[in-house]
């Protein structure tokens, strides 16, 4: 929430700025951090449209990949974590992450370690950053875990990125058939009904069945449109649930040849997160724990007895078997990194190797998908066209 204080500073003169700040307590502190004394503080509460849009004391939001990069390069410089944070302070210009560096500063300054810092705002960092940032501490080698951190980021960001630019083209094909076909069911078709109507002419099966629609959308517009609307808040509100319950995640597993993709990308997600833990000094039980979070509730409910096996005395390869948490060129590899002692690196090189197959994978299944989805939204809009002009065509047979 933002703040808007007036404040006297050391030289007694009146200033105003704004506070992004978790509440009122917090925007105080914000404030005595930098020696000025408050004199009136109250929320920034928007109205009409500013409240919608972002303004320029607003605007921004927090980026943790970037301002791990900035803070790992002062680091490598040799500035401490406080010069660092304060080096970034001064050059930011976001309300909203200046807020989150001011907060990190002032507990700092009480004395307390940089991971407690972080898990003061677990609501901008999460527990997997917080978790390697603590570890990082008991071995004094903070610039190397954020090196890991933002290699870790950027490989899942690659990953959801291949996702997302490969649903573009086929959601595009969706929206624009769907408009299409909406277009002409729902305008064209009522009326051609009108044309026909008086014609008394018998019709095609199909032809009659859909003017029989158009004549029905006429009589009944507010009708359909309420049942139009209906239909779609019904369909968003179950996406909704489906999602929230895991729902979809378990249909989507179902598919035939999808399913087994998604299993191993949620399995690469997993070892790239557990490799990432080991590497930086985090113990395997407590890194299982770590990614609770982060995965879905089917991997979740076999990682939480995965690592009861392991503290009962099972290896991980094992415990990762018995739960369906491995594939056989991954078990093997895990088996390797226990006799080596490299677990760690060898569930990163897993991780890789799945991305890698899951890319290929994108690759194929657009280049298949693309054309069929564009044949078939052909199909449907020239069907509807040639059963509206299929009476058309008859009538200019029998003038013939």
């Amino acid at each position: 929430m933002q703040y808007d204080v007036r404040a006297l500073s050391a030289e007694h003169l009146m200033v105003q700025l704004f506070v992004d700040a978790n509440d009122e307590s917090d925007a105080c502190r914000q404030v005595e951090a930098r020696g000025l004394f408050i004199a009136t503080i109250q929320p920034v509460r928007g109205n009409g449209l500013g409240a919608i849009l972002p303004t320029g004391a607003s605007k921004g939001r927090f980026s943790l990949v970037l301002f791990s990069q900035e803070l790992l390069a002062l680091l490598t410089a040799g500035l401490s974590i406080v010069e660092s944070l304060e080096a970034l302070l001064e050059k930011e210009t976001s309300n909203s992450t200046r807020g989150v560096i001011t907060r990190l500063l002032a507990s700092l300054h009480e004395g307390r370690r940089f991971s407690n810092a972080l898990a003061e705002q677990s609501e901008i960092f999460p527990p997997l950053y917080i978790g390697i940032v603590k570890a990082a501490e008991g071995t004094s080698d903070l610039p190397r875990s954020l090196a890991r951190f933002i290699d870790y980021q950027q490989r899942i960001d690659s990953v959801r990125n291949k996702v997302i630019s490969a649903a573009i083209y086929p959601l595009i094909l969706l929206i624009v058939g769907g408009g299409v076909s909406g277009f002409l069911i729902g305008y064209v078709v009522p009326r051609f009904a009108e044309v026909y109507q008086g014609a008394g002419r018998s019709l095609p099966w199909l032809s009659q069945l859909l003017l029989d629609w158009g004549q029905f959308a006429t009589n009944n517009s507010k009708t359909v449109l309420i049942m139009v609307v209906v239909g779609l808040v019904g369909l968003f509100l179950g996406l909704r649930h489906a999602i929230a319950h895991g729902g979809m995640t378990r249909l989507i597993n179902k598919l035939p040849g999808i399913g087994e993709r998604v299993h191993i990308y949620e399995l690469s997600r997993l070892y790239l997160t557990l490799g990432m833990l080991l590497e930086g000094g985090i113990p395997i039980v407590s890194a299982m724990n770590t990614v609770q979070g982060i995965v879905s509730l089917q991997i979740r409910t076999g990682l939480s007895l995965a690592s009861e096996a392991i503290q009962s005395g099972g290896s991980l390869s094992t415990a990762f078997e018995a739960n369906r948490l491995t594939t056989p060129i991954s078990l093997r590899m895990l088996r390797v990194g226990e006799r080596s002692g490299e677990l760690g690196q060898m569930l990163t090189q897993s991780a890789a190797f799945y991305d890698g197959e899951i890319s290929r994978w994108i690759d194929r299944f657009t280049r298949t998908f693309e054309p069929i989805l564009m044949a078939i939204i052909g199909i449907i809009v020239g069907g509807i066209v040639v059963l509206l002009y299929m009476p058309i065509f008859d009538l200019a047979g029998s003038l013939s």
